[in-house]
């Protein structure tokens, strides 16, 4: 059991805007937002089938279903607008709020055929997740109708982890309601959200807008390097990433003569901004790959393998695996550097086919820079 000494209950979260790449949230104003809203909507009653409400057959009836949103407790309804136009194309509730517990949760997700399978409709997820860790919540969760199938892929692809099964949990419009539970924890957030803005960078989409690459290729938390299975890091496997990291290096420091870059770095960083596998379980990893992927540039930062798992050729095994990632994200080369003195070490990157391509000379060492070319077709 986990004691959370230096957690304190976060507020209930403030109704205020949250503004994105190509989306904003707006709190729900029935008097601005139900035209455009009443004009997304109206004529797809199909999009009510999992909603427990009816759907609204007259303008007014929809501002009375609003109303009833902004006017309920215990609830932060959004309107989502599209910031290409402008217009509110559907809404959203942040729900189920349990400040005590450090849990909330987005449901209610109602978005118009415009707004369905575009940027703007991700990116609100993104948004919900981000305010409400910001905000020091521990767990956000996503929960849905067990026969809804395409709700359980959206809750797949935006990271969460499936939990279980609610057995006739609720009755909604007069039918049983089985509830799948999907969720994402705190400690998992950093690398979902990386997920999410990788996704979502112009980059990632071409001039029609669309995708290069889906959310779950950015979001893939399960590998397999030869044999070896890998899991993508959380924030809760730092201290064994720590002393994976301190058994594997220290002996090189005796040959460079200075702190290696990978043992002293700030992982809690590095887990939020790279690609960190882990090969063992998060009390005693076997090996850690990191990866460097921005700027169109793919890195393998460091390897590592514990001492304790020596001649299970680990190393060779995640360096194949890295060349695998990064043909699957669509680069054409992986890049790499190491230090000048660790002559086997730079000997075993050539074996593996990387060619020196420039050194670095820095104040306290000297870096040999390594690239190999990717053959995609094979």
């Amino acid at each position: 059991m986990t004691a959370l000494l230096d957690w304190t209950p976060p507020p209930f979260p403030p109704a205020k805007v949250l503004e994105g790449r190509y989306s904003r949230l707006e709190p729900i104003d029935p008097g601005r937002h139900l035209d455009d809203i009443w004009a997304a909507m109206q004529g797809h009653d199909h999009l009510w089938e999992w909603m427990p409400a009816e759907p609204p057959q007259t303008k007014g009836a929809y501002g009375a279903l609003l109303e009833m949103m902004t006017a309920k407790a215990g609830i932060v309804p959004f309107t989502i607008i599209d910031s290409a136009d402008g217009r509110a194309k559907g809404h959203l509730w942040l729900m189920e709020i349990r400040p005590e517990q450090g849990v909330f949760e987005v449901g209610y997700i109602t978005y118009s055929p415009s707004l369905q399978r575009t940027r703007v409709a991700t990116e609100a997820i993104f948004l919900c997740g981000e305010y409400g860790f910001s905000l020091g919540y521990r767990r956000f969760e996503w929960k849905c109708n067990n026969l809804n199938e395409p709700s359980k892929r959206a809750a797949l692809r935006f990271g969460f982890q499936y939990e279980g099964l609610f057995r006739q949990h609720m009755v909604v419009k007069g039918r049983n309601r089985d509830t799948a539970w999907f969720s994402i924890l705190d400690s998992e957030w950093p690398v979902r959200a990386q997920g999410f803005r990788r996704w979502l960078a112009p980059e990632n989409f071409n001039g029609s807008g669309r995708q290069k690459l889906p959310l779950m290729a950015f979001n893939q938390p399960l590998g397999l390097a030869g044999a070896v299975h890998l899991r993508r890091a959380a924030m809760t496997d730092i201290p064994a990433i720590l002393a994976l990291k301190n058994a594997a290096y220290t002996p090189n420091e005796s040959i460079i003569g200075a702190p290696s870059l990978p043992r002293i770095a700030d992982y809690a960083q590095v887990v939020a901004e790279h690609e960190v596998w882990l090969a063992g379980d998060g009390k005693s990893l076997d090996a850690a790959l990191v990866l460097e992927i921005e700027d169109g540039r793919f890195t393998v930062w460091s390897v590592a393998v514990a001492p304790h798992a020596a001649g299970r050729k680990l190393g060779t095994a995640l360096m194949h695996f890295a060349e695998e990632r990064a043909a699957a994200l669509n680069h054409d080369a992986v890049h790499l550097y190491t230090n000048a003195k660790l002559t086997q070490r730079v000997g075993w990157y050539e074996h593996l086919g990387y060619d020196i391509t420039h050194h670095e000379d820095r104040a306290d060492r000297r870096l040999v820079h390594m690239r190999k070319t990717l053959n995609k077709a094979g």
